[in-house]
């Protein structure tokens, strides 16, 4: 199987209260995510994320900690994804649809809902109105025993 990188930034409005979603184009039914997507040889899990979301919603964000790391198998893919969901603050540009032959909409979506398309286990219920997060750190290269 090949290994995956994918990530996702959650983003809250003012209040607190919503997320931004976005509504993708598959093969299949139209799905919501995060806005984000998968890492590019040679980028960091946090320059993906700041361009995924960029490319996807036209918005400028910046990254603030982890909010959850998750993976999953994809057998007819023949993939084994690694999820890095992020928290971000908007700090720039507009929502606008980029790709439409990607995007069909980009939308608000209350905590509550949004919860149930971000794939959190049962058991986890509200944890996006906790603001959990825990520091993402770019390590700079090191003698090799060091990992």
């Amino acid at each position: 199987m090949k290994r995956v990188d994918v990530a996702y930034v959650l983003l809250l409005d003012e209040q607190g209260k919503n997320v931004l979603m976005v509504k993708n184009k598959g093969e299949g039914p139209s799905y919501y995510t995060l806005p984000g997507g998968a890492v590019e040889k040679g980028e960091t899990l946090e320059e993906a994320a700041i361009r995924e979301v960029k490319e996807e919603t036209g918005l400028e964000v910046q990254i603030d900690g982890i909010f959850t790391v998750s993976e999953a198998f994809f057998k007819e893919r023949g993939h084994h994804a690694i999820f890095f969901t992020f928290n971000g603050k908007i700090i720039g540009g507009e929502i606008t649809i980029s790709f439409p032959e990607e995007i069909e909409e980009i939308t608000w979506m209350n905590a509550q809902a949004a919860e149930k398309y971000i794939h959190l286990s049962s058991g986890f219920e509200g944890l996006i109105k906790s603001k959990t997060t825990v520091p993402y750190i770019l390590r700079k290269a090191g003698r090799p025993e060091s990992y």
